[in-house]
């Protein structure tokens, strides 16, 4: 049989414009609960119905841990995190892990093995799931699905932003999943994603282009992040300024370590090499 997967959205307090976080559950059978972001009747409802033996999270933003301690009490589940963040995660979730994971270990369901694959970039202890032979939510064939939260999403970008965002990493992360090739992904905001590999390349090819704008700006005078948002960024920016900024900032920083630009990050200030 293949490996069912289940998702519900969950409304949350989030600067996705969805205004939702989705929470997956893998398996039938001592099922994974991935990401329940809030406590609400919708996830009381995926959780009563199924067989949850482990609850884990793609990273420990708000937006996706909102209900790990309350999920994890419900049903009794084994609670997981990222080895070498069981801090970061008990104050995040409230709640310390029972056991970690770490690249390509696997969580055994009754349904098989869910492979960690990590993917740090959006932030530093964000992971994805892969399933073999799973059905994803409204599929018909069984393909390999990957629980990716942040790394990608169907529509628009990922904010990779500063102090927690890591460009390069993000970038490597992205280029490993596309290696990896998987069939469909689940994101932890919007819809899923059926084509993979164009989703991944669209999104490299927009953090190129951010950063060829930042590079330019920077040539052409600008000094502060503030002055490269200014120049970089076509677009209004009400409300979301200050993730362009951090997006900035993230730029620059991988700028710097690959010796194209100077920053100092105390005084916030940008030269060109």
């Amino acid at each position: 049989m293949p490996f069912e997967v289940g998702r519900v959205k969950l409304p949350v307090d989030t600067r996705a414009p969805t205004g939702s976080t989705n929470c997956y559950v893998l398996g039938e059978h001592d099922a994974l609960l991935v990401d329940p972001a809030v406590d609400h009747p919708d996830l009381h409802a995926i959780v009563d119905a199924g067989d949850v033996a482990h609850v884990a999270v793609t990273h420990t933003h708000p937006d996706h841990v909102g209900d790990v301690a309350g999920a994890a009490e419900a049903t009794g589940a084994t609670v997981w995190c990222r080895r070498g963040r069981e801090d970061a995660f008990e104050r995040a979730t409230g709640v310390a892990p029972d056991r970690t994971f770490a690249e390509g270990d696997a969580i055994e369901t009754g349904d098989g093995p869910v492979t960690i694959l990590d993917l740090p970039g959006h932030a530093p202890d964000h992971v994805g799931f892969a399933v073999q032979e799973a059905l994803a939510p409204g599929a018909v064939d069984p393909s390999e699905v990957v629980v990716c939260g942040d790394l990608a999403v169907a529509e628009g970008s990922v904010t990779v932003g500063a102090p927690e965002g890591d460009m390069r990493a993000y970038l490597t992360s992205l280029r490993r999943l596309r290696a990896r090739d998987p069939d469909v992904l689940l994101p932890g905001h919007g819809p899923e994603i059926r084509d993979p590999r164009e989703t991944l390349d669209r999104l490299v090819d927009h953090r190129r282009e951010r950063e060829r704008k930042v590079l330019v700006a920077a040539e052409s005078g600008a000094r502060t992040p503030d002055e490269i948002v200014d120049a970089a960024y076509e677009k209004d920016l009400a409300g979301v300024r200050d993730l362009a900024r951090a997006t900035v900032v993230a730029h620059v920083e991988k700028l710097a370590r690959e010796g194209r630009l100077r920053w100092d990050a105390t005084v916030g200030h940008v030269e060109v090499v």
